[in-house]
């Protein structure tokens, strides 16, 4: 079984939900959550059963969250 290839964190793709929990350390639920109230980046369509997230838009909101805490 080969791995995907490790790619530059500014290099821009789709994340899927399974990578973006991965990221996050949040749950499925709490994701939608914090995407409704617009704390969250919010999810593209892919297809009619599909959505995924920009990675520069996720690694940006990780990257806020870690230079806010105190």
């Amino acid at each position: 079984m080969s791995q995907a290839p490790v790619l530059p964190s500014h290099e821009r793709r789709i994340l899927r939900l399974d990578e973006v929990q991965t990221k996050s350390g949040f749950k499925r639920a709490h994701i939608y959550n914090l995407m409704k109230k617009r704390q969250f980046p919010q999810a593209i369509r892919l297809g009619v059963r599909a959505v995924g997230w920009d990675s520069v838009e996720i690694n940006q909101w990780i990257e806020e969250r870690l230079n806010n805490r105190t």
